[in-house]
């Protein structure tokens, strides 16, 4: 019994400790992290880890089997001064104007019909967008039928209309202003429906008191649709951007000849054409690793740029619009005060 005395308060002080003792929150959450584990290592081995390897190698010269042999930045500089590096860049930068500028204004008018109209909308949408999901090679042999030199439905138009023919794919104007068709015609639809999205969002009152203060569909449209669609034309204009610069498939599909990757002249030569060749078919992975850092720096530039031009600082830009509109306001009101005493001033002589 004295045995019982002694071990009980032991026993009830050991269950007290226990009770507030914080729980171990590794332990609660371990299931959770094992979970999520799989996507980490995942991302670690087919993603953090090649992108830090790329820029290891492009410190080495290596052709993907031998020994690497460090040369430091002398990929770097031996970029600078290639000139089918620069003209890749030329050739990348063309064809995403010309397929960039008009593919987002056609979007954007496509988008402002789907969103006026009545009928068949549903089947519009699916319509437009079937493009973007279609293969990138299926379509780019279509219009390498369209653009074909002898045979090409473009030329037939041309001659039935008493035009003479057009080398599309030899000439280096032709040669891009197909590849821009090809991007042009797949993403039209894609970024068509991103600005339908943004459309629906803004409030029907808006539109409504537009109308009641007598603006016509034009200002409508530029007045009020486009800014209030500001932030999805930044958006669609740094994925554009993004795309653009890393256009690869429409060219290398469009000049099959591995050894003539870029076509007649390099005119189709684009920059991720130039890294597939650098590392894939002469084996300078260090280099094509150092074109691949030089095109990320291009697309964080330019992204850079699209966000200045089109997003900006909207505060700042509200702010100086208030204050610009609260200036005219002003001084239409001294303006009218002015005429209001003029004319007393008159009535009294």
């Amino acid at each position: 019994m004295a045995v019982t005395s002694k071990v009980l308060p032991t026993t009830i002080r050991a269950r007290s400790d226990s009770a507030t003792k914080p729980p171990n929150r590794f332990r609660q959450a371990f299931p959770q992290y094992v979970a999520v584990a799989p996507f980490f290592i995942l991302f670690a081995v087919f993603g953090a880890f090649p992108v830090l390897f790329s820029i290891w190698i492009s410190f080495h010269s290596w052709d993907g089997i031998g020994q690497m042999t460090w040369v430091g930045v002398e990929q770097y500089r031996y970029l600078l001064a290639d000139p089918v590096f620069w003209q890749a860049i030329g050739n990348t930068l063309i064809i995403w104007v010309l397929s960039t500028v008009p593919m987002l204004l056609l979007a954007l008018v496509i988008a402002n019909a789907l969103h006026n109209a009545t009928r068949f909308r549903s089947f519009y949408r699916i319509a437009y967008f079937i493009p973007n999901v279609t293969s990138v090679v299926a379509v780019t042999l279509m219009f390498g039928s369209i653009f074909s030199n002898n045979f090409g439905l473009l030329n037939a138009f041309l001659q039935s209309v008493g035009l003479d023919k057009v080398e599309w794919l030899t000439q280096p104007w032709g040669i891009k202003i197909a590849i821009a068709s090809i991007v042009t015609w797949r993403w039209v639809g894609y970024n068509a429906i991103i600005y339908l999205a943004g459309l629906q969002a803004i409030s029907a009152d808006v539109y409504e008191a537009a109308k009641v203060d007598g603006a016509s569909p034009r200002q409508v449209f530029w007045r009020i649709t486009v800014p209030m669609l500001r932030p999805v034309i930044l958006f669609t204009a740094v994925t554009s951007t993004i795309g653009g610069l890393q256009i690869f498939t429409e060219s290398r599909v469009l000049f099959g000849d591995t050894n003539n990757i870029g076509g007649p002249g390099n005119a189709g030569m684009t920059i991720v054409s130039y890294l597939y060749q650098s590392a894939f078919i002469k084996n300078q992975f260090g280099y094509g690793a150092a074109i691949g850092w030089a095109l990320f720096i291009l697309i964080v530039l330019f992204s850079i740029i699209n966000w200045r031009l089109i997003g900006g600082r909207d505060d700042e830009r509200i702010t100086k619009r208030a204050a610009k509109r609260a200036e005219r306001a002003i001084a239409a009101q001294n303006a009218q005060q002015a005429q209001n005493v003029e004319k007393e001033t008159a009535d009294v002589h």
